[in-house]
């Protein structure tokens, strides 16, 4: 497709990647969507992108990123029959991370049938050089139906300048204002009573830490995370086609619900007490007791859906020593091959945190994904990404476990 063309949608729900090809120097870049009424969000909350990764209808949502050989892409996933009727659009954009879209090469959005996997439309960006953001594409309503448009239209004032011109707040750090002069001394006077100010609406907060190899941990306390409930979410995609166990490609495996993913937690409190927080034995945790962490559910459809979730309340953090965030696979495959999964811990009050889980190349049914540990009363969050494999009768807890000097007593569960 060209700049301003546009094609008939035909499929009931759609996943748009944004994609590029990565490189030294070239910055990295994210998706996000919009969904409009009259031009303008109605809310913050119609917003979609990594900080506020699903929509409240569900019918948007920030899926994540994937890298295979050379080739990045971030996908927005969008149920085009769960859109409520008053959204006329939803915008397609992007915003580029350390540097503008003129760096990175070989920028494209697509729009692919969900279940089938088919390419409906395409568009490749071709002159883009100092923007910071971009709008590549909408999906509209037209007499009933729904159609893509190609846009290109670039902003130079990245994604909070993007954000701001459909009506979201942005929370952006600002320069206090000068202290003002002492008042002059007046005689004594009846006071006066006002009423209290009505409290400002919370903002959008754009920033965000993505943790790599070369740059494996954070502080929470650096990053405003202090207090409040931490969510921490996996999702996951299957992009090839599992051999011998019966999925089908691309996302098939999640629509049939053969894969089964546990998200889980080793902890350890200041008081010495250990415990595992897991859907196996309906170990389900707390949130306002010890362990102070709690597993939502139980999920099966990994990206399609929620993914897993879990929640660690923040104001306990001195009772907790350490945390070992990991996954297993419960059934549905042999090892993570093949399996794309991100994480993306979100405080309640500062910067959400997120990494992808390498490419896995042993037969691992156990992923250490992050290691979360108490240092002066200050929490930092370590990327493990550690595939570990389970010796033979070896459950992958016990396995887990032993590498990282657990030290507990492990019996058969079963969900």
């Amino acid at each position: 497709m060209s700049k301003g063309q546009n094609v008939v949608v035909p499929a009931s729900s759609v996943r748009v990647e944004l994609g590029w090809r990565s490189g030294a120097g070239v910055p990295d870049a994210d998706a996000s969507a919009l969904l409009l009424v009259s031009g303008k969000v109605r809310s913050d909350a119609d917003f979609v992108f990594y900080n506020q990764p699903s929509h409240a209808s569900g019918a948007v949502r920030h899926e994540g990123k994937r890298t295979s050989d050379g080739q990045v892409t971030d996908t927005i996933a969008v149920d085009l029959a769960r859109v409520e009727p008053t959204i006329e659009n939803v915008v397609l954009a992007a915003s580029a991370d350390g540097g503008s879209f003129g760096q990175v090469p070989g920028l494209y959005v697509r729009v692919l049938d969900a279940s089938s996997g088919a390419e409906i439309a395409r568009y490749d960006s071709s002159d883009a050089s100092v923007e910071t953001a971009f709008v590549l594409g909408e999906l509209y309503r037209r007499q009933g139906a729904w159609k893509f448009r190609a846009v290109g239209q670039g902003y130079g004032s990245g994604l909070a300048g993007l954000a701001t011109d459909y009506g979201i707040t942005v929370d952006e750090p600002r320069t206090p204002p000068p202290a003002p002069a002492p008042a002059p001394v007046r005689p004594a006077a009846a006071p006066v009573t006002t009423p209290p100010p009505m409290p400002p609406a919370q903002p959008v907060r754009l920033t965000k830490v993505t943790l790599t190899k070369s740059a494996p941990s954070v502080s929470l306390a650096k990053q405003g995370g202090t207090s409040g409930a931490m969510r921490v979410n996996l999702n996951w995609e299957v992009r090839k086609q599992f051999k011998g166990w019966g999925s089908k490609l691309g996302r098939a495996v999640a629509q049939h619900s053969d894969l089964d993913l546990d998200l889980c937690a080793l902890y350890e409190l200041t008081d010495g007490r250990k415990g595992v927080v897991q859907a196996l034995g309906n170990a389900f945790g707390a949130l306002q007791r010890p362990p102070y962490i709690h597993l939502d559910g139980d999920d099966r459809t990994g990206a399609i859906s929620t993914g897993e979730n879990l929640t660690i309340n923040l104001d306990h953090k001195s009772d907790l020593k350490r945390i070992l965030i990991f996954v297993t696979i419960y059934e549905g495959a042999r090892s993570f091959a093949d399996l794309h999964a991100t994480v993306t811990l979100q405080p309640q009050f500062g910067a959400a945190i997120d990494f992808s889980l390498d490419e896995c190349t042993v037969p691992s049914t156990v992923c250490a994904l992050a290691l979360i540990t108490n240092n002066g009363g200050d929490l930092t969050v370590q990327r493990e990404a550690r595939y570990l494999v389970p010796e033979r009768g070896v459950s992958p807890q016990r396995t887990i476990d032993y590498a990282y000097g657990w030290g507990m007593n492990w019996t058969p569960g079963r969900k």
